[in-house]
């Protein structure tokens, strides 16, 4: 199908171009959203005869457009959102959801100028193109977080799924070397029980640090009978000499 564009449509064609397009996408959208018409003759001379209006009205919306655009590139929202610990969504953000949260800042949207080429489905900075015109186009981000802590985090750069990812491991690498220090005191332990040189060290070493008792001398009982037995016969002697 042919078809007059009445403003300039991306790879396909500026405002006024007759251009050959199926007939499905003439239908359903072109057609419909007023951006083109069907090239009959009729047509064909209803537009040269409005051309002129035409431009000076796009020119006034281009004009339109660039304001906002100053205003609204590369600007920043906040989508707080539920997911689960590895940042997937229990959901999606779709257009909708994008002039919502523009509208919350103070801009006017149709979600038919908001493009997500893909759903998105996990937490992040986003980057999602706004056709404010034609011929002009910006770019926002949407800060998709589970809490306003987390999207202050992820605009300066960190990514929020990657690092509970590195604290889980971290953590799970805590409890394995816990694990095996522990693990390896009980084998120690049970292999000091079988061992009886083992057990008897300590004791030996405890014997050797606290030395003799108190009183005690390295005279055996022997010695200790003769000596007696010396001291008696010495006072003996001396009973039988007084």
């Amino acid at each position: 199908m042919q078809v007059i564009l009445l403003e300039r449509i991306a790879k396909l064609g500026q405002m006024g171009d007759i251009v050959s397009v199926k007939d499905g996408y003439a239908r359903n959208f072109l057609l419909p959203q007023k951006k083109a018409l069907w090239a009959s003759e009729a047509n064909i001379k209803q537009f040269e005869e409005q051309k002129v209006q035409l431009e000076a009205r796009n020119i006034e919306t281009r004009k339109e457009a660039d304001a906002l655009a100053g205003r609204l590139d590369g600007k920043q929202f906040i989508l707080i959102r539920q997911a689960s610990d590895g940042g997937s969504l229990y959901g999606s953000v779709s257009p909708r959801d994008a002039v919502e949260v523009v509208a919350e800042a103070g801009f006017s949207l149709d979600k038919r100028q908001v493009a997500i080429d893909a759903p998105i489905k996990e937490l992040g900075v986003h980057s999602v193109a706004i056709s404010l015109h034609p011929e002009v186009e910006v770019q926002i981000q949407l800060n998709v977080a589970r809490s306003e802590g987390e999207a202050e985090l992820q605009a300066k750069g960190i990514d929020i799924a990657e690092r509970a990812a590195q604290d889980e491991a971290e953590a799970e690498l805590e409890i394995s070397e816990l694990f095996d220090e522990i693990g390896t005191a009980e084998l120690d332990e049970l292999q000091n029980m079988g061992d009886p040189e083992a057990e008897a060290e300590p004791e030996a070493a405890a014997s050797e640090a606290t030395g003799p008792e108190p009183g005690a001398t390295g005279d055996t009982p022997a010695d200790d009978s003769a000596g007696s037995e010396q001291e008696a016969g010495a006072d003996e002697g001396k009973a039988a000499g007084s």
